[in-house]
C-alpha cells in the first residue's frame, strides 16, 4: 500500500515558498472541540443539553501560526512550553502531522492550555479554558534553545496570547535584530513596549484602540498609528481592521514612497474568524522570509485571511488557493 505524503510536504512541492525558514515562538494551546445536536433543555437549569457525537483537536495559538506557515509551503520550527500531560502530548503529536519541526519544552508543574468548544446546531454553546503559566526555570532553557535556533531560520515570529511563555521576549527581539533576522509580533495587552524594537507588530483594532486610543477620522488613525510606530522602534505597523480589511504603517522610503498602505476586506462570506490573525502573521512571515517586500506580503496575508474565514474554526490556507487568485503575482 502506498503511503501518503504528509500535507507539509506535498504543499511544498507546489509552493513558491517551500525555502523559507521561520521559526515560530510563543504561547500553544490546544483548541478541542466536541460536536453534537440539541434536542431538549436541562431539567437542573435553563440549558440546553448536548448530546456529543464527535470530537476534534486542533493546534491553537502559536502552533496554530506555525500549522499555517507549514501548510503554505515553508520550513517551520516551533518553541514553546506544554505541561507533561495528555493534551501536551495530543499537540505534539498533531504538529508532527502537521510538519512542524515541534520543541516543546515539557514542564511538569503546569497543564497545558486548552480551549475546549462545544458546538452544537452549527454554533458555539460554550468555551472552558485551562491554563497555567509556565515556570522560570523552562522559560529559561526555552530561551537558550531560541539563541542557538536563530542562526538556523530566516524569520522570527513571536505570537504572544498572553499566557506566560513569553516572558523574555524583549530579550528574543533584540536577539533575533542583533543576528539580521526580521522579528514580526502578534501582540497582546496593552502594555505595548515589550515589543520595542521588533521588525513589524500586528494589532487588531480592538489591540490598536487599547493602547493607541480612539481614532476620530482616518487622519487621525494614520498620526496615531505613526506615533505608535516611532515610539517603539519599529520598521512598520499592521493594523487588521476585521470587515475594513488592514493597514501598514511604515516610514517614508529614501525614494519618498508612500508610508501607509491600505488594502480593502475582499468580499466573502465570513463564517468563522477564529485564528484568522495567526493566518495573518503566518502569512506574512512566509512571503517576507521568501524574500518578497513587506508590501506584496501585506496583499497575500489579506487573501489569506478572506479564504480562512470561511472555514470553520482555526483553519489554515493552502498554496493552492493563493495561487488561485488571479491578482498575486509570484
Amino acid at each position: 500500500m502506498k503511503r501518503r505524503a504528509p500535507p507539509a510536504k506535498k504543499a511544498r512541492a507546489v509552493s513558491p515558498f517551500a525555502q523559507a525558514r521561520v521559526l515560530v515562538v510563543g504561547d500553544v494551546m490546544l483548541d478541542r472541540y466536541w460536536f453534537g445536536s440539541v434536542a431538549r433543555i436541562s431539567p437542573e437549569a435553563p440549558v440546553p443539553v448536548v448530546r456529543v457525537d464527535r470530537t476534534e483537536d486542533r493546534p491553537g495559538g502559536a502552533a496554530n501560526v506555525a500549522r499555517n506557515a507549514a501548510a503554505l509551503g515553508a520550513r517551520v520550527t516551533l518553541l514553546s512550553v506544554v505541561g507533561h500531560d495528555e493534551a501536551g502530548g495530543q499537540l505534539a503529536k498533531l504538529l508532527k502531522r502537521d510538519g512542524v519541526m515541534a520543541r516543546l519544552h515539557r514542564d511538569r508543574g503546569i497543564s497545558t492550555t486548552v480551549k475546549l468548544r462545544v458546538i452544537g446546531r452549527q454554533q458555539q454553546l460554550l468555551r472552558v479554558d485551562f491554563e497555567t503559566t509556565p515556570s522560570h526555570e523552562v522559560l529559561s532553557s526555552k530561551l537558550r534553545e531560541y539563541r542557538q535556533l536563530l542562526r538556523q531560520h530566516d524569520l522570527v515570529i513571536l505570537s504572544d496570547y498572553g499566557k506566560g511563555g513569553l516572558a523574555h521576549i524583549a530579550t528574543m527581539i533584540a536577539a533575533a535584530r542583533k543576528a539580521g533576522k526580521p522579528v514580526l509580533v502578534d501582540p497582546k495587552g496593552e502594555d505595548f513596549t515589550r515589543y520595542r524594537g521588533a521588525t513589524l507588530l500586528t494589532p487588531n483594532r480592538m489591540e490598536f484602540r487599547q493602547v493607541a486610543g480612539t481614532a476620530r477620522s482616518e487622519a487621525d488613525l494614520t498620526a496615531r498609528a505613526q506615533k505608535l510606530r516611532r515610539s517603539l522602534g519599529l520598521d512598520a505597523l499592521l493594523v487588521t481592521r476585521s470587515e475594513e480589511g488592514m493597514t501598514l504603517y511604515r516610514a517614508p522610503g529614501p525614494d519618498k514612497s508612500a508610508s501607509r498602505l491600505h488594502v480593502p476586506a475582499q468580499a466573502r462570506e465570513v463564517y468563522d474568524v477564529s485564528g484568522a490573525g495567526d493566518t495573518v502573521i503566518a502569512t506574512l512571515g512566509v512571503a517576507m522570509a521568501s524574500g518578497m517586500p513587506m508590501d506584496q506580503a501585506v496583499l497575500i496575508a489579506n487573501r489569506a485571511a478572506s479564504i480562512v474565514v470561511g472555514k470553520f474554526g482555526t483553519a489554515v490556507v493552502e498554496p493552492q488557493e493563493l495561487l488561485a487568485a488571479e491578482q498575486i503575482k509570484y
